[in-house]
């Protein structure tokens, strides 16, 4: 389903729900990371893309405080006051656009009232981020129909916030950033220090697949609240040797060869993805710049091997997708994305080959596991806006 199926779907379901006057359609996109994965958190380096599925929005201003909701997607309506906003557990996906309008008024915007359908392609639970993709969507939608200044950063800090305070999940800058900044053919390079960032062209002949396994994700929160831990103990280990260090990303390959016996082994060998894993990105977008775009994949493949030996956030079903593709045709190099445990990988693919690609992985991973996957062909998309 592309962008004018999901403009027709929420046109229609905006008429049944709330009919009315004309209305405008805002869309934020969903994203995979090429590579930099749990360096977010531990203040490095990502490269993520912008894909072309998304979130809509059809929205129509109200002039009350009401907001009134219905997602395509779940079947389901929810309206609170802008008065008093609170999360509703019987609609939980709804969260995401309640948590946007109170950070929003906690900095002072006014808000206005909205009746609005919402409706996505972006899997749920695939880590595509669909949870940012709402947020922004959300974010870019309440800040036009009311008139407010608010800058792209600021804007996906603001969708951080929310994510964090409201619905109750700590997210590094990563997702919201891609979201609110992605340009169209190109990677986004982020300093998720600094947010300092920069647009990477991608090259013309290669072709972004990303392959769901259909596994989701279990053990992510304890496990991803673990890794955390063990990053953190690491540094604070590291800090009699560096003491200027404030986190992994102040850490070199050259000083963990230096001081890392002074780490319990488990925790050396988180410190040694995360370090190798920052110096990886700025090499992919060193790789990028130069057009070399064999040495892109392998780094890809470099990485997959370092979250899956030393960070150990892979499985048995993301191993299985990344072998696979390196037998398939147009094959450069694969990794899996997101927080690990289930989800995606992400394959960089000659794209005279991708069709084949994509076909021979989905029948070799169905044959292998009694699974079908789901498989797609991206496009680097633009930032979230309205259409």
């Amino acid at each position: 389903m592309g962008t004018a199926d999901l403009q027709q779907q929420v046109t229609e379901a905006l008429g049944q729900r709330f009919p009315g006057v004309s209305a405008r359609f805002f869309q934020a996109p969903g994203r995979v990371n090429l590579i930099g994965e749990h360096t977010d958190y531990n203040d490095g380096f990502v490269l993520p893309v912008a894909i072309d599925r998304q979130v809509m929005l059809a929205a129509r201003v109200r002039t009350d405080a009401r907001v009134r909701l219905w997602s395509v997607n779940f079947r389901q309506s929810s309206g609170f006051s802008l008065e008093q906003i609170e999360p509703d557990s019987a609609a939980p996906w709804s969260n995401y656009v309640r948590g946007v309008a109170a950070v929003l008024q906690q900095e002072g915007f006014v808000l206005r009232g909205m009746d609005a359908v919402i409706a996505g392609n972006v899997p749920i639970g695939s880590g595509l981020s669909s949870s940012a993709a709402i947020e922004v969507a959300t974010a870019v939608t309440l800040r036009d129909l009311s008139s407010l200044d608010i800058s792209p950063v600021d804007l996906a800090l603001l969708c951080q916030r929310a994510e964090d305070e409201f619905v109750g999940m700590k997210c590094g800058i990563m997702d919201q950033f891609i979201a609110a900044l992605g340009q169209r053919g190109h990677a986004l390079w982020i300093d998720c220090r600094s947010l300092e960032y920069e647009a990477v062209p991608l090259p013309s002949g290669v072709s972004v697949v990303v392959c769901d396994t259909m596994k989701r994700r279990g053990l992510v929160d304890s496990e991803y609240n673990a890794r955390r831990r063990e990053c953190e103990q690491g540094v604070e280990l590291l800090r009699q040797c560096l003491p200027d260090a404030q986190a992994l990303r102040d850490v070199t390959s050259a000083d963990l060869a230096k001081y890392g016996d002074i780490l319990p082994a488990i925790v050396h060998k988180r410190c040694a993805h995360v370090v190798s894993e920052n110096e990886r990105v700025l090499s992919a977008v060193a790789a990028l710049r130069a057009g070399e775009v064999e040495e892109f994949g392998r780094l890809m493949d470099l990485s997959h091997a370092s979250l899956r030996d030393d960070y150990e956030v892979s499985c048995a079903a993301l191993d299985t997708m990344v072998d696979l593709a390196h037998k398939a045709p147009g094959f450069l190099g694969a990794r899996m994305t997101g927080a690990g445990f289930g989800g995606c990988t992400v394959n960089w693919v000659d794209s005279e080959a991708a069709v084949e690609f994509a076909q021979q992985v989905v029948r070799q991973y169905a044959e292998k596991t009694g699974v079908t996957p789901e498989v797609y062909i991206c496009a680097a998309s633009a930032a979230a806006g309205e259409l």
